[in-house]
């Protein structure tokens, strides 16, 4: 091999590796250690998630959320509300409750636990019922990595998460609870 052409690529190949990750530029709603709440804007849900772990920040996360608006055959909105709080150092499981679907997130962390407390904020539109829905693989996929979750497919939104703690790990894992709503009104609520 020439040895000029090497040493190019051997020097362009340092330059690449000492450039840090630069994970502050990411659009994150908040900093380390501190509250956030981020709500959709009207007519919007949540289709998007990321966050990225510090241990050296309080075993805490950076997140950063996306929106999309909803289909036209959905229409506005009936009423949003934020629903019930899930406690800080627990496992849990929390769907929107009548029929809502995620449409923001409040979350505050306490230091005596290394961890958020977490409220989602759900709308729901007429009468409509989710269904076909279903939870994703774990995200992040091993604790303490960077995690990202994107609708799969359109017309799926998210209803819910269920959550892990590690208290000896102090991170969370997240499988979301997405689903499809119904073209037509229904008369009764999934749990």
């Amino acid at each position: 091999m020439n040895p000029a052409l090497l040493a190019s690529v051997l020097s362009l190949l340092a330059t690449v590796a000492a450039q840090p990750y630069d994970h502050y530029d990411m659009g994150w709603v908040n900093g380390y250690r501190q509250g956030f709440n981020f709500q959709c804007p009207h007519g919007e849900l949540l289709v998007a998630i990321r966050s990225y772990f510090s241990e050296k920040e309080g075993s805490d996360r950076l997140w950063s959320f996306e929106c999309q608006a909803v289909p036209d055959n959905l229409g506005e909105p009936s009423d949003c509300w934020w629903d019930d709080i899930n406690r800080a150092g627990l496992e849990w499981t929390s769907t929107c409750t009548r029929n809502g679907l995620v449409a923001g997130v409040q979350s505050k962390y306490f230091e005596s636990t290394l961890d958020r407390e977490w409220q989602f904020y759900c709308c729901y539109y007429k009468r409509r019922c989710p269904y076909s829905c279903m939870k994703t693989t774990d995200v992040p996929e091993y604790y303490r990595e960077e995690g990202e979750m994107v609708i799969p497919a359109y017309g799926y939104f998210i209803r819910g998460a269920q959550t892990t703690f590690s208290g000896v790990l102090r991170d969370r894992q997240w499988k979301y609870i997405l689903c499809r709503l119904t073209d037509f009104d229904c008369e009764f609520e999934n749990l």
